[in-house]
């Protein structure tokens, strides 16, 4: 099982995926970048899309500014949905 430390989130995102039950690689990947932003705003509503966009980042493997425009624009609408919802 890969450390989450593998996917080079930075010390701060390591801490709060752990605080809410992600504490690998691999369950990150099983609940995805949507899931986990889930999660994470469920406890820290402060999270913020850019959020979203580092942890698919990081599941895909390359650097946020290499998100393909089409799945950037998905996650948005995904995390307006969830904060028009939500009340965040």
């Amino acid at each position: 099982m890969a450390e989450i430390t593998s996917l080079n989130l930075g010390n701060t995102m390591e801490k709060k995926l752990k605080s809410v039950g992600i504490c690998s690689a691999e369950a990150l990947r099983e609940v995805g970048s949507k899931g986990a932003v889930l999660s994470l705003k469920a406890q820290y509503p402060s999270t913020c899309v850019v959020i979203l966009y580092h942890l698919e980042a990081a599941l895909q493997g390359v650097e946020m500014k290499q998100l393909d425009p089409r799945r950037k624009a998905e996650l948005k609408a995904f995390f307006n949905q969830i904060k028009d919802r939500d009340g965040y």
